[in-house]
């Protein structure tokens, strides 16, 4: 979720294949031809992928003038923010005004402390080192940390059949875990979360990679907040993945599958909030209890208690709008 970035200025061949090799999401290079060698990654560069100067900015702070520049500059670009002197503080500052600050680090420990500043964290970090394995542990911190979505019990408060529509299976390149799902919903305002195929079962193998998600109308809640209709999701682009404690890591989309299938309508509601969500009729299609533990569609009873999450109602093109949109 968050960027990860690596300065190779002046160049270093063993760094710059690291961070590759590390999942790095971009390097900052003097020329990107040197980078176009050995991989495909997008490069600051003056003849990279993003430009210096006219895609990314970047600042030294050295006084609250500075600050003030990054600030404002970080409200229509990204902004690349070295710290003479490191402290926290300024990033407190920026985090607070823009969400799009990299920090400048150069260890493991100015890495973690940038990415919980305000804990939110900066939109990423650029680690500055001339060590290849201070490459591979900024890299394990940074790609294996882990977000959290707020999740609520819900009580079930109808489930009924409702014919044959199209569903959405969502196969990714990660093995997910017991207990592991995404969130989807038929509105936007609350979405529950289906537990992947992990379980053993009589009559089809575990397919711990996939999430039988539901039908293709349905949101499905993305690793930057925003939703996505299920139909929409393609090969090689990322969704989140929670647990029932709502600890949440991203995983890339490897396939999807749509087929016609027996659909079911489920209702459950929190308080004032209810949620509803359309899923295939099949015993391997589970939601997840309140003790974390899997609950099979065709073994679910009014009055059970299924993990989902609240959220703003009413988006455009994924996004949360503050408008008057009704969803029922």
């Amino acid at each position: 979720m968050k960027q990860f970035w690596v300065d190779v200025r002046p160049w270093n061949k063993e760094v710059a294949t690291t961070a590759i090799e590390s999942g790095a999401d971009a390097l900052v290079v003097e020329r990107a031809e040197d980078v176009r060698r050995l991989g495909r990654i997008t490069t600051i560069a003056p003849d990279g992928d993003l430009k210096p100067g006219t895609d990314i900015a970047e600042c030294t702070i050295t006084d609250k003038e500075s600050e003030n520049t990054a600030a404002r500059i970080g409200k229509g670009k990204k902004v690349i923010v070295t710290t003479s002197d490191w402290t926290v503080i300024p990033l407190e500052n920026l985090v607070a005004q823009s969400d799009q600050i990299i920090a400048t680090v150069k260890n493991v420990k100015e890495a973690e402390l940038a990415l919980h500043v305000l804990e939110k964290g900066v939109y990423g970090i650029l680690l500055k080192t001339s060590d290849p394995a201070m490459v591979r542990s900024v890299a394990s911190l940074v790609k294996g940390s882990t977000s959290k979505v707020g999740l609520v019990p819900f009580t079930v408060t109808k489930i009924r059949q409702v014919g044959m529509g199209d569903r959405v299976c969502v196969d990714t390149c990660s093995m997910l875990a017991d207990g592991e799902g995404m969130l989807m919903g038929n509105t936007s305002s609350a979405m529950l979360l289906v537990h992947a195929e992990t379980l053993e079962n009589p009559y089809v193998a575990p397919r711990p990679f996939r999430v039988n998600a539901g039908a293709v109308h349905a949101y499905i809640l993305m690793p930057d907040g925003k939703t996505a209709y299920l139909a929409d999701l393609a090969i090689g682009g990322q969704v989140l993945v929670s647990d029932a404690k709502g600890s949440a890591h991203t995983a890339i989309i490897g396939r999807t599958k749509i087929e016609r299938r027996p659909l079911l309508l489920v209702e459950a509601e929190a308080g004032t909030a209810k949620v509803s969500l359309i899923l295939q009729n099949a015993e391997t299609i589970r939601l997840v209890g309140e003790d974390g533990k899997a609950i099979s569609v065709v073994n679910l009873a009014t009055g059970d208690r299924i993990m989902g999450c609240i959220l703003e109602g009413g988006r455009h093109f994924g996004m949360a709008v503050k408008e008057t949109i009704r969803e029922k």
